[in-house]
């Protein structure tokens, strides 16, 4: 069986075109025989975390979904919008709360032993290339292999209409980061 593949993109906006970036990398996983699965995160909305809101109210029922959702797949496809040169503060929103230690799991249990394959978007020229050096970072010093392979679409308005990538070239590209997700997250799979 191939490896389990979770797709989603750090923005909840309607005609987020890193979410149209990270679907068509997630078509990839599928294609590489992954088995994979669409997050919308605008469907689990989340405080800011707070140490004090953790320590004296627990974990909100989204984070526990969340944190299972996570545990259930063996690789992350993320679409990584750029905000200001850096990551949005939904994602990092996310993965500050699905990193929480939590009593009966190991230690970034969600996170550690994963493959991630990194897409971004813009209309700028660099595509999102700044935010995906910090998005990196961060997945790789909580224990997510990211793979080398990322693609940053610039000039984004003249390669996506109704929704859809239409520029041949960055649809394969976008593919082909998924397909290597799937296949590196096999892979390790396969030896564990």
């Amino acid at each position: 069986m191939g490896a389990r593949i979770l797709g989603f993109a750090g923005s909840t906006r309607a005609a987020s075109v890193n979410r149209v970036a990270a679907q068509a990398a997630l078509a990839g996983a599928e294609a590489a025989g992954g088995e994979v699965t669409w997050l919308e995160l605008r469907d689990y909305p989340l405080p800011l975390y707070d140490g004090d809101l953790e320590a004296n109210e627990g974990f909100p029922d989204n984070v526990i979904a969340l944190k299972d959702l996570f545990d259930a797949h063996d690789g992350l496809v993320i679409g990584c919008p750029e905000y200001n040169s850096s990551i949005t503060p939904l994602l990092k929103n996310t993965i500050d709360w699905v990193s929480r230690p939590i009593e009966g799991r190991p230690p970034l249990h969600a996170f550690a032993g994963k493959v991630a394959g990194l897409v971004s978007a813009s209309g700028g020229a660099l595509g999102g290339l700044r935010g995906l050096v910090h998005v990196r970072a961060i997945l790789g010093n909580i224990g997510v292999t990211v793979i080398p392979q990322q693609r940053a679409v610039g000039g984004v308005a003249g390669k996506i209409a109704d929704g859809a990538i239409t520029d041949d070239d960055t649809l394969k590209s976008l593919m082909l980061v998924g397909a290597r997700t799937a296949d590196v997250a096999a892979a390790l799979k396969a030896q564990a």
